[in-house]
């Protein structure tokens, strides 16, 4: 979707506050250089006081304020926390926990996302906002509910779980079939009888105990459920206006409860929500890399730009008050957005509550609501902006290695990590984070993406794989392209049955390699590995799992030089089509994933955008023929940065040539 100005702006949430502060608020955004705010997506007991009863005439006036100031406004709906009148009227609206414990009013997203009558109200509440609001001009857009997710196990679920069932495997022969029930004598003879996958209590409580495909189904069967649920509300809106956009706000990288490549097919385009201080991250340092694969990851989602519908402008904490932000970082973390494709940026909140869940979750403004360090942080922000906007807006991140994920697999890994020190997404993270220290963009795609354009194509951990997927990847290297393997590729099919075959399974023959063993390790040992490769002849410590591999056509690059299977291949080359294909046997630390990434990128004819120290970090959007380069320092010291030619600096028009010094915290935007 095309828009014909760069979106900069804030959450604001006017009902916390008196009216009559409403014009002073509205007052310092336009001076901070907002154009764009998000309102009323926890509204509901505002716009619907009672059932039936709507009441827009405040946000209104909200709304005419802003538009006064020529700030246009995007709407939520504000389904993700529904008013007490309405969840009192059935205590079956509530969302039932993977223990089976019935939620309680108190919190937020407590609903069950199938629940007809719930349905019925959200699909009201959406339909009489956008009736009072399609035809309004400020208005440009909306947002369904906050941050879809949560899984429900509850009666209602499971009834519509059998009939998702049904449609999928026809009949119950089938299903029998694919699922393998004949293990401990669970052969279903009614769909009735198929439970729902509560967690067992297993030793330590450390696992579900059902049978992976009842599992990975479930996983499935509720992602559909949020997208049939959030469907419900786009038909609402569309109903009335085809003008406004509609999009969502989702969680990044980390979130792994909904398939977020289904989630985002009926919207617009992609809207998500960037924190980087939380009180669930209390560590002194942070990884840039983190945050730069989530916004890498929701570009990927439609393979198109994105907004931050939700930037950190603070510390953010309910019980806990997080790290407070230092001086800088505001607009170094907001840039860095821009930097992987964001065409937005909105910041939350405009003021900290003085009450409520939220009242340690720091806004633009302190509860006080008088202007600080941070407003003027984000007053700087607006005023570059307001001079580079343009430039910055529609330019594409245009890069030539793509790491793909499955989030059939990252569901499977959920119900069986494999080993306790395996996570499927921080295996994902330490590949992204080799490419991000050596300043390789990337792409994250999806298992079923065209391939078009990209040299290289990582491929962590693929657990599920199909037949369609491997064509896919065989086309790809045939023509060119090198593709990477780690262990636990191919082991499932899509119903997450383990293949009849030698692993890599399906793609055993395009790899060039069968594994003869896998191993999983001890939490408190680690095995190591040799390479042999001209530009790699280094020995690096393994860990977590190990594949003995056996070359069938592929080239041993590297062998294991612990334990019982010292010698054994542990890193092989194949050569497949006019492209290259590379099985990595075992998993690493830091300096293994960057001693890859730079040898195996230089295969694929990739290199670096730039070299930098470590805490740099260097991307680039193209427009057209022009080249944006983004220089971010992460870092709490002057970085010195040996430029590749000569430079416009966008945000004060010199040119620049040689070398660059970037204050600590800071950035520079430089156009070729």
């Amino acid at each position: 979707m095309k828009f014909s100005k760069f979106y900069f702006g804030v959450d604001y949430y006017p009902e916390h506050w008196p009216e009559e502060r409403w014009p002073e608020d509205v007052i310092l955004m336009k001076a901070a250089g907002f154009n764009i705010v998000r309102l009323a997506e926890f509204a509901w007991a505002k716009m619907e006081p009672q059932d039936g009863q709507f009441d827009f005439d405040w946000l209104d006036r909200v709304i005419e304020i802003l538009s006064n100031q020529d700030i246009q406004v995007v709407l939520g709906t504000p389904t993700a926390s529904p008013p007490p009148w309405l969840m009192a009227k059935q205590k079956d609206l509530f969302r039932v926990d993977s223990q089976g414990n019935r939620l309680t009013y108190g919190n937020r997203r407590e609903y069950c996302p199938n629940h007809p009558f719930y349905h019925q109200h959200s699909h009201q509440i959406a339909s009489k906002m956008v009736e009072h609001y399609a035809g309004n001009k400020a208005v440009i857009g909306w947002q369904i509910d906050n941050e879809l997710g949560s899984r429900c196990y509850c009666n209602i679920c499971r009834d519509r779980f059998h009939k998702w069932l049904q449609k999928r495997y026809q009949d119950l022969d089938n299903l029998n079939k694919k699922w393998g029930t004949v293990f401990w004598s669970h052969i279903y003879t009614d769909w009735s009888q198929i439970p729902v996958p509560l967690k067992l209590p297993l030793p330590a409580n450390t696992g579900y105990g059902q049978n992976p495909s009842l599992h990975l189904d479930y996983n499935r069967f509720m992602s559909d459920s949020y997208r049939t649920y959030q469907k419900l509300q786009i038909d609402a809106i569309r109903q009335y206006t085809s003008e406004q956009f509609i999009t969502h706000n989702l969680m990044g990288f980390r979130y792994d409860e909904l398939n977020y490549y289904d989630t985002v097919e009926d919207l617009d385009f992609v809207s998500w929500d960037n924190y980087w201080r939380t009180q669930w991250n209390m560590e002194s340092e942070l990884d840039p890399s983190s945050a730069a694969l989530s916004a890498d990851t929701m570009r990927g989602l439609k393979r198109q730009n994105f907004w931050v519908m939700e930037q950190q402008s603070g510390g953010g904490g309910w019980d806990t008050v997080a790290i407070t932000p230092k001086p800088g970082q505001l607009r170094l973390w907001a840039y860095q957005t821009i930097a992987h494709g964001a065409d937005a940026i909105l910041f939350f909140r405009w003021r900290t509550c003085r009450t409520g869940t939220e009242q340690n979750w720091q806004g633009v403004l302190e509860h006080h609501g008088i202007p600080g360090r941070r407003y003027d942080e984000i007053l700087q922000m607006g005023s570059e902006l307001e001079k580079i906007g343009r430039v910055l807006l529609g330019a594409q991140n245009t890069p030539q290695v793509a790491i793909m994920q499955s989030y059939d697999t990252r569901f499977a890994f959920q119900i069986q990590p494999n080993n306790p020190r395996f996570d499927y997404k921080q295996h994902i993270q330490d590949i992204y984070r080799g490419f991000f220290r050596a300043n390789i963009p990337v792409d994250i795609v999806s298992e079923k993406t065209s391939l078009d354009g990209y040299k290289l194509v990582f491929v962590p951990a693929m657990y599920i794989l199909t037949e369609k997927m491997t064509r896919n990847l065989e086309q790809f290297a045939k023509g060119g392209g090198v593709v990477i393997f780690t262990p636990r590729t191919g082991v499932k099919d899509d119903f997450n049955t383990v293949v009849n075959k030698k692993l890599p399974g399906l793609v055993s023959q395009m790899a060039g390699v069968e594994v003869e063993e896998y191993i999983s390790m001890p939490i408190d040992e680690d095995s190591e590995i040799q390479f042999a490769l001209s530009d790699l002849e280094s020995q690096f410590s393994a860990s977590v799992w190990a594949d003995v591999l056996k070359p069938t056509t592929a080239q041993t690059v590297a062998h294991f030089t612990k334990d019982y299977y010292t010698g054994q291949a542990a890193a092989t080359i194949n050569a497949f089509g006019d492209g290259k294909v590379i099985y990595l046997g075992t998993m690493g630390d830091d300096t293994y994933y960057e001693a890859i990434v730079r040898t195996l990128s230089g295969l694929a004819d990739v290199h670096p955008l730039l070299e930098t120290p470590i805490g740099v970090e260097v991307a680039e959007r193209w427009k057209g023929d022009q080249r944006l380069l983004f220089l971010l320092n992460h870092t709490l010291q002057n970085q010195e940065i040996q430029l590749d030619g000569r430079y416009i600096n966008l945000l004060d028009n010199k040119p620049i040539k040689d070398t660059i010094t970037i204050p600590p915290l800071d950035l520079i935007v430089l156009v070729d």
